[in-house]
């Protein structure tokens, strides 16, 4: 009984996952996770280095990360210029 449990567990999760394009596709998912490290270019010059993920909203594409202490920071887009992660 347990074992089935488990199973069917491990079952649901493999299913949401194969369905993460299909989330954000019909608005389900809004977070588009990005691995890092990362570089984000504010437009005032000033770059941003992460060795972290970035997580971005797919809707408002605010951009948020953490820095080298782990401290959570949001970037909002008309302060970003752009964004490149080391894949």
């Amino acid at each position: 009984m347990k074992v089935d449990r488990i199973l069917a567990g491990v079952f649901v999760v493999v299913v949401l996952n194969s369905c993460e394009s299909w989330f954000q596709d019909i608005g389900l998912k809004d977070i588009k996770r990005v691995d890092g490290p990362c570089t984000i270019t504010l437009v005032d010059g000033t770059v941003i280095e992460t060795p972290y993920s970035l997580e971005i909203s797919i809707r408002t594409e605010a951009i948020t990360y953490r820095d080298e202490d782990r401290k959570l920071w949001t970037v909002f887009r008309e302060e970003y210029e752009s964004y490149f992660c080391q894949e």
